[in-house]
């Protein structure tokens, strides 16, 4: 009876104190599981509108910046040019020269160099004792590697150079030579897409059965989940379906002034909206990718410690017409969509904040500023129709139309698109597409439909890339080309402007040719946009948006205004809701 008496008593004094604990919101294992060490109390603070962070005394909470991303995600530098690749391969690797956003460029690997008089010989001193991630010094052969291995496979940011580049050589061992096949006067800008590769870890990774001769695969099975960098992060984990983890390199040569930069960043494969809302509200990432509905950015901006930014980086949101397949092979039919759309509705109703744009932006140093975009004007649409050999006969011809999945926005122009066309009598078809099956039906003339809205930026700051990435025949087959406008006297035009040394005379030669193309009417340039991404504030430090605050430029070279070991990250700021990121 004695120990049933005490197990009574126990078991009630238990269930009395775990009522006590409960009642008083005191912490059931700190306060009933016996002693432990007392925590000191914090300092009263003053009352704010959003609860204060609690503290988390036995984790140390790891800087991180989560970022969503449409995907897939190829961080091989030969490989990858969209805008996630273009993210990851600014942090994984390092190249020549840096960008900065007045649209120069600044010494990097390279710390200085010299040009020939006749512009066909650059020599490079590199930066000495620069660490790739495994512990190997960089050096002038692997900059030579890296060049022959992205001409050879000549996919990503390849035809930068494979047009223009003769060789490089290793004068010494950092000391190296390019050699051009002609004059390029946008060549010291394009360097900032030559991304340094390990030779030695490359060439220790390659599948021996490979196109590539000696180099079997050239070591492009492994690099779609590791890197061979030198850059500020380095790959912690890739899942090639979800996300990408980049760890912090400790041993970068550049330093890390910035205490305050993040320890990882993650590029997570997603831009589903109910998805990246519930993520941000639940404090699971810091940035929103720049793909969500201007519904979805309202919602989200209601949420404490979010702000949405807005900035130009030279982003064209284009309608690409295929001028291969009728009734697109028609240049008056091209017009009189042109003139059939409402560029300010779309601007006010889905892209508030962005302005009218041509080919090229006027972000984006070359663009002409002459040029005035199309505007609506249905009389001049119905003068142009007039004139198209489809006229008529249209009901034969409908106008197909592809919207990329990932966007959602774009429905809601392709769905305008329709609706204005309608009063002209075009049937438009409206098609939603995959990313990645948009890339592959852009690969042939045949596949690619009448129409592709798809966002384009420069991949170096100067009109010329634009230019040549867009409508230049080369680029055809790829998915930043869906015009297949292949006109020799453009490529010639192209091929003149971008060998002139002069900038000024360069510019120049830019006009002529936006003038050209603006009266081909190969597309619709529906806008530049202001790039708009949701942020936490209470704790994260984005640089773009804090020049946008000042009126300050950003960097229009794609991808570098994710530039993680400038962002500042303050974990121990965060207000509630927050999630500590373990790696």
């Amino acid at each position: 009876m004695k120990g049933i008496s005490v197990r009574r008593f126990f078991k009630n004094w238990v269930s009395l104190a775990l009522v006590l604990c409960l009642l008083l919101g005191l912490p059931l294992v700190s306060s009933c599981a016996g002693p432990t060490t007392p925590t000191p109390s914090p300092s009263p603070s003053p009352t704010t509108s959003s609860p204060s962070p609690t503290p988390t005394p036995t984790e140390e909470l790891v800087k991180v910046v989560r970022h969503t991303d449409s995907w897939p995600c190829y961080i091989d530098p030969a490989v990858g040019s969209d805008y996630v690749a273009s993210i990851s391969l600014c942090n994984l690797y390092d190249s020549l020269v840096f960008p900065n956003p007045d649209g120069s460029v600044k010494p990097w690997l390279a710390k200085s160099w010299t040009v020939s008089d006749d512009g066909l010989t650059y020599t490079f001193e590199l930066q000495q004792g620069v660490k790739f991630h495994n512990g190997d010094e960089l050096t002038a052969e692997d900059v030579v590697f890296s060049l022959d291995r992205i001409m050879a496979i000549g996919e990503g940011y390849g035809y930068l150079f494979t047009a223009n580049v003769k060789e490089a050589k290793a004068l010494d061992k950092y000391k190296v030579e390019f050699t051009l096949k002609q004059p390029f006067g946008p060549f010291l800008g394009a360097l900032v897409r030559l991304y340094i590769l390990n030779k030695k870890q490359v060439m220790a990774n390659i599948q021996k059965d490979g196109p590539y001769g000696e180099f079997g695969d050239y070591g492009k099975g492994w690099l779609v989940t590791h890197d061979a960098g030198s850059g500020p992060y380095m790959v912690k984990d890739m899942k090639t379906e979800e996300y990408l983890l980049m760890e912090k390199f400790d041993d970068y040569w550049a330093g890390w002034e910035n205490k305050d930069a993040p320890q990882y960043a993650k590029e997570i494969g997603t831009t589903e909206a109910i998805t990246v809302r519930t993520l941000i509200s639940r404090g699971e990432l810091e940035v929103t990718d720049q793909w969500q509905t201007s519904e979805n950015l309202d919602a989200i901006d209601k949420l404490p410690n979010v702000d949405v930014c807005g900035f130009f980086e030279g982003s064209v949101l284009n309608i690409m017409m295929n001028t291969k397949k009728p009734p697109t092979d028609d240049i008056h039919f091209r017009k009189a969509l042109a003139y059939c759309i409402d560029y300010q509705q779309i601007i006010e109703k889905v892209f508030p904040g962005s302005r009218a744009s041509t080919a090229i932006p006027a972000s984006v140093p070359g663009y002409n500023p002459d040029l005035k975009p199309y505007s609506l004007d249905l009389a001049k649409a119905e003068e142009e129709l007039k004139q198209s050999k489809y006229y008529g006969q249209l009901d034969q011809y409908p106008f197909e139309l592809h919207w990329v999945s990932e966007v959602p926005d774009e429905e809601k122009i392709a769905l305008m698109v329709q609706a204005n066309a309608a009063k002209l009598g075009i049937k438009v078809n409206v098609v939603k597409v995959p990313w990645a099956s948009t890339v592959d039906n852009l690969a042939k003339p045949e596949t690619t439909p009448n129409g592709v809205i798809i966002f384009v930026s420069a991949h170096y700051a100067e009109a010329g890339s634009l230019l040549e990435s867009r409508y230049h025949s080369k680029s055809t087959g790829t998915w930043e080309q869906g015009e297949w406008l292949q006109d020799p006297e453009i490529d010639a035009m192209i091929e003149d402007a971008i060998a002139t040394v002069d900038q000024k005379e360069r510019f120049q030669k830019y006009y002529e040719i936006q003038e050209k193309i603006y009266d081909l009417c190969p597309t619709i340039w529906v806008l530049e946009q202001s790039v708009k991404q949701a942020y936490r504030t209470d704790y994260v430090y984005f640089p773009a948006a804090e020049a946008m605050k000042k009126g300050e430029p950003v960097n229009p070279v794609m991808g570098y205004n994710f530039y993680y070991r400038d962002f500042k990250v303050f974990p121990e700021k965060a207000q509630q809701p927050y999630t500590p990121f373990k790696p």
